[in-house]
């Protein structure tokens, strides 16, 4: 039996009779036996601490303890931290019997990946730097990975996304990045993804398995309150312009970090970054949505530097 047929198999032992799983060749689809037609969002909306202490909680209650975030520029590949899962890289890609990090991760990453619309702008969901919410495990066997779902489909429970709202989909076939195999399900809650799950593998050694639970602290808190994606973010300040937010957003997080804007490497990313500041925002300056910023980065990771230090950064480099 290979990964594919395992993992099936897995599933409907772990999610048992109140999940139907279909699969046609090599598609999954997988939904609640209750499954409900209509997302009433709770009326309390919660902030983001108390989003990060249910999921804490949550994820503690199933024996999964949170972790450090990895440094900001851990990765090897990447300019940026782009992933909690890179924690796994030298279990996964070197054959190595280490992880950099394992548990539960609020991980600060940075991705310039994001889809956007026609205009530029980013589309809703999407930004350049955001909490990888995730869950990043070593597992004996595929029976593991498919308990940790039903684990994950648990913890969103504990944080108002019910299971009677999920819907699981994916192609079982098995793909290859360089040293690692894995296979894909999309998690959905009403319509909307949520996030993903991830059985992971070195391709020369299958026993090095890792479940990859991923997902964004800032689209959960959307997926739970379903209200304007600009105001779920960046809260009163949603009315400026988005990309002079999300740059802002993302320089107060690098910079923070030890990152100077430059002509070239990291810093040479923040300085084009930064490009996208309206003109008519960077003559009276950034300073209050630098502050806003870094007080929620410095929920996930303390910051090396005071924010108005951060924001003088910031403001001298949009004035040129």
């Amino acid at each position: 039996m290979n990964h594919a047929d395992h993992l099936v198999h897995a599933l409907r032992r772990a999610l048992g009779d109140r999940w139907i799983i279909h699969r046609h060749e090599m598609q999954l689809d997988i939904e609640s036996r209750c499954a409900a037609t209509l997302y009433a969002p709770p009326r309390r909306a919660v902030d983001w601490i108390e989003l990060l202490g249910c999921l804490e909680a949550a994820f503690n209650s199933h024996g999964i303890a949170r972790a450090t975030p990895l440094p900001l520029a851990c990765g090897r590949d990447t300019d940026f931290t782009i992933s909690a899962i890179q924690a796994a890289d030298p279990y996964l890609k070197d054959n190595q019997p280490i992880m950099l990090r394992e548990g539960f991760l609020a991980q600060p990453v940075v991705r310039f990946t994001g889809d956007r619309t026609p205009s530029g702008q980013l589309a809703d969901g999407f930004l350049t730097s955001f909490v990888n919410i995730a869950q990043v495990s070593r597992i004996r066997n595929i029976t593991d990975h498919a308990t940790h779902l039903d684990s994950w489909i648990g913890i969103l429970g504990a944080i108002g996304l019910h299971a009677r709202h999920l819907r699981i989909t994916g192609q079982t076939q098995v793909w290859q990045r360089g040293p690692v195999n894995g296979i894909t399900l999309h998690i959905e809650h009403a319509g909307m993804e949520i996030s993903d799950i991830v059985l992971l593998w070195n391709a020369t050694n299958p026993d090095h398995l890792v479940t990859d639970i991923g997902s964004g602290l800032e689209r959960l808190r959307w997926a739970r309150h379903r209200c304007d994606w600009l105001m779920n973010v960046h809260g009163r300040r949603s009315s400026l312009a988005p990309n002079t937010l999300d740059a802002v957003r993302t320089a107060a997080l690098v910079i923070g970090q030890g990152v100077r804007p430059g002509p070239r490497g990291r810093g040479g990313t923040i300085r084009r970054l930064l490009t996208n500041v309206s003109p008519s925002v960077s003559e009276l300056g950034v300073s209050r949505a630098t502050r806003s910023a870094c007080e929620y980065w410095s929920t996930f990771v303390p910051p090396a530097l005071p924010w108005p230090a951060i924001a003088t950064q910031i403001d001298n480099e949009i004035a040129h």
